[in-house]
């Protein structure tokens, strides 16, 4: 049997809506996803390791990584740098190895825009309410007050981009945003186009049929 080409599996959402424990939730269901560890120039937070949650980079370690086409797709977020290295993404893609991507909808583009576009399947979680929206960010215990404000009125602008996505889900509730994002998963991997291998079967049934005059 040919392998397919792995999948990128892009999610998206402002801040608090949730696209972060839906990944964690989507790779603890399939152990073969692997994610995509984007570098950052934000300090860890507690708890973080280098290379497990992103890859502590100091800015000109970042600025060097893009300058040499390392990068995959990049941006600023309140005065940081995230960006995710290309290498391990294009070596996984060809072992079939499908990836999820944890970025904004500006990394989304340019993903969406570079030479992997036909292995991209992208994905806008959107939160029910806006309420709902600031009682999660603040629910994190992660940031000031001011961080929070920030995050909130970046909110709008990120959700506009919304329609631009091949999928959209309203987390109203985590397990049902779960099960949704598996179906999708499921019905990406089953198109005919990531099944190389049915021609080969289809050919075979052919031979059959004619053995079988």
């Amino acid at each position: 049997m040919t392998a397919r080409r792995g999948i990128l599996i892009i999610l998206s959402s402002p801040s608090g809506a949730g696209k972060s424990t839906l990944a964690g939730r989507l790779m603890k269901w399939d152990d073969s996803l692997s994610f995509s560890v984007s570098a950052t120039t934000r300090p860890p937070r507690e708890g973080e390791q280098d290379g497990r949650e992103y890859y502590f980079r100091s800015h000109d370690d970042f600025r060097k990584m893009v300058a040499e086409g390392e990068m995959l797709e990049h941006a600023e977020v309140f005065d940081n740098l995230y960006g995710s290295p290309k290498g391990p993404v294009e070596d996984a893609i060809k072992e079939g190895r499908d990836v999820i991507f944890d970025i904004d909808w500006q990394g989304g583009q340019q993903v969406r825009n570079s030479g992997l576009a036909e292995d991209v399947v992208s994905i806008f979680i959107l939160p029910p309410s806006i309420v709902e929206l600031e009682k999660r960010l603040r629910s994190r215990a992660q940031d000031s007050d001011e961080v929070i404000a920030a995050r909130m009125q970046k909110s709008r602008d990120e959700i506009s981009h919304w329609a631009e996505y091949d999928y959209c889900l309203v987390n109203h509730d985590l397990d049902v945003a779960e099960e949704q994002l598996k179906a999708i998963l499921i019905a990406e991997r089953l198109k005919r186009s990531r099944q190389p291998h049915l021609m080969t079967l289809v050919r075979e049934l052919n031979e059959e049929y004619e053995a079988r005059k």
